[in-house]
């Protein structure tokens, strides 16, 4: 994602991104009913299979709908405030990215809240600690929120947890820092609500209750990517 050796975009990809720009931009507005595949294809340059794959993207991506007999339908919008901080050709790896720590980082979640010690409940509150202080002082605070998960991986008492974390940790960085810049220029209230993902997670393990730490790391994770991607809809 941020590696100097990406691949060369495909068509699809360069369509796709010009799509998608399109609909951040207004150009589409949400609820509008796209150009039919054929204007689409003749407009972009590209023929039709090109055409649907870049559409199919955006359909897995969550920002169009199709209805049957109907077309392809703009359902959500990104906030604009993203594109400050992100090339278009990364959005969708950093929502994988984000799809699979979800599946990843809950099952840590869960084993962490079956094997912690008094150690690992100490670092996940000064982690915990660490971030709030962080937005007190408008800082991004993303060492503490990786210090956080890492916590929580070493918790597990599993090296691999922490393996795949380390693996990722290029991907993880960038999509933190995307993330926590944009709760920065939000309103009080999703700072908030941030912290209390967090801390319910941190409740979950400390009680030593497996399926409600799963649980809120799931929603934690899938909640920072529907607030970067999700926009209005």
């Amino acid at each position: 994602m941020t590696s100097t050796e990406r691949r060369e975009p495909s068509l699809a990809d360069q369509v796709y991104d010009r799509l998608l720009s399109d609909i951040v931009e207004g150009r589409y507005p949400l609820q509008s009913r796209l150009p039919p595949e054929e204007a689409l294809a003749l407009t972009c340059g590209v023929s039709r299979p090109v055409l649907r794959a870049a559409l199919a993207r955006l359909r897995d991506d969550g920002m169009i709908s199709s209805r049957r007999g109907s077309g392809n339908y703009v359902a959500r919008r990104p906030d604009r405030s993203v594109m400050q901080f992100v090339p278009l050709g990364s959005i969708t790896d950093i929502q994988r990215c984000y799809e699979f720590r979800a599946d990843v980082e809950s099952a840590a979640a869960g084993w962490a809240a079956q094997r912690r010690d008094e150690s690992d409940l100490a670092a996940l509150e000064k982690a915990h600690k660490l971030m709030e202080t962080s937005y007190l002082q408008q800082a991004l605070g993303v060492d503490a929120d990786q210090l956080l998960h890492r916590s929580i991986a070493k918790a597990t008492k599993n090296p691999f947890f922490q393996t795949v974390l380390e693996s990722l940790a290029q991907q993880i960085t960038f999509g933190m820092q995307l993330s926590r810049s944009l709760t920065l220029q939000a309103a009080p209230e999703r700072q908030a609500v941030v912290q209390a993902e967090h801390q319910a997670i941190i409740d979950a393990i400390k009680d030593q209750n497996p399926e409600a730490a799963s649980a809120a790391m799931r929603r934690h994770i899938m909640g920072a990517r529907d607030r970067m991607f999700v926009g209005q809809s």
